[in-house]
């Protein structure tokens, strides 16, 4: 049966939903309910809105601004948009050793079951590299050579992620990788919306412990989970975006964001070469904001 809101309800969740397109999230997405928790959810949601309800506008219409809300539009959220919204503090926010706080969103982790990725993966991978670095490369989710040996772009994509590092002038040993979610999806398959949800804080929460000056988005999937936007490659890449993780707070007042840049995942180059030198150009100009310098090629 079709459940008819009260003004109060649909004020209250307009404002949730102007609270979620201020934090960049445009997609909701609903969820059946067994019969025997809707009672019990439907209080505990008028509950906890109640209160964003009595500061509502006593207006009982809405504005175009309002309505407007319910059109969902591609948005990038600055730095400076994120830092007045809610985040939690965690316990490695009180470290100021960004190796000791991967240390313990780790610990944090465990043997992770909070989605059904976990029945099937060998080795949760968390992330490896410098935690000092001032450049974070992130991609999508292990594959099968990552899932057995629990860490990060280690097979053939791997290895071509290596080779783009060290044409870089720098080395896999001076940046931190990592993925959007840290099991492996069935088949190599991507991972669905709610595996994204239900990883992507603790992605946050080293993002928020290394405090990188950039990061590389590598595919699409980790560029539209990181920048909340559903638009092609060919749209995000060749420009910068103002990041700040979503949802945690860092303890350096100096570290306000890092700057995202958006390119092709290595398994997409190896499966079309003719994009490498798009790529390329990508990490160029990864290359001029952090000042780096590429290798002279040897001589033939």
């Amino acid at each position: 049966m079709t459940r008819t809101l009260d003004l109060e309800m649909k004020r209250a969740l307009m404002e949730r939903v102007r609270f979620y397109r201020e934090l960049g999230i445009y997609d909701f997405y609903r969820r059946e309910v067994p019969p025997e928790l809707a009672a019990t959810l439907s209080a505990a949601l008028a509950a906890a809105t109640h209160s964003v309800a009595a500061e509502a506008d006593s207006s009982e219409t809405y504005s175009s601004a309002d309505q407007d809300l319910m059109t969902p539009r591609k948005k990038v959220v600055s730095a400076a948009d994120l830092a007045a919204a809610p985040r939690i503090a965690y316990a490695e926010q009180g470290t100021s050793d960004a190796a000791q706080a991967l240390r313990i969103i780790r610990e944090d982790i465990g043997d992770c079951k909070r989605c059904r990725l976990s029945e099937g993966r060998t080795n949760i991978v968390f992330g490896v590299g410098n935690p000092k670095t001032d450049l974070m490369f992130i991609g999508e989710a292990p594959g099968a050579d990552e899932d057995a040996k629990g860490e990060p772009f280690v097979g053939r994509a791997g290895q071509l992620l290596n080779n783009m590092i060290k044409a870089m002038g720098i080395s896999r040993e001076e940046i931190y990788i990592a993925n959007i979610i840290k099991c492996r999806p069935p088949g190599n398959r991507p991972p669905e919306s709610d595996e994204c949800q239900t990883c992507s804080p603790f992605l946050m929460r080293q993002i928020a412990s290394i405090k990188p000056k950039v990061i590389v988005a590598l595919g699409a999937t980790a560029a539209k989970t990181l920048l909340a936007m559903n638009s092609s490659m060919m749209e995000m890449r060749g420009r910068w975006y103002d990041f700040y993780p979503t949802g945690v707070q860092s303890d350096d007042p100096n570290w306000t964001g890092a700057r995202l840049a958006v390119t092709y995942h290595p398994a997409y180059l190896l499966r079309d070469p003719r994009q490498k030198a798009e790529a390329w150009k990508d990490l160029q100009m990864v290359m001029t904001e952090l000042g780096l310098t590429p290798p002279p090629k040897k001589a033939e």
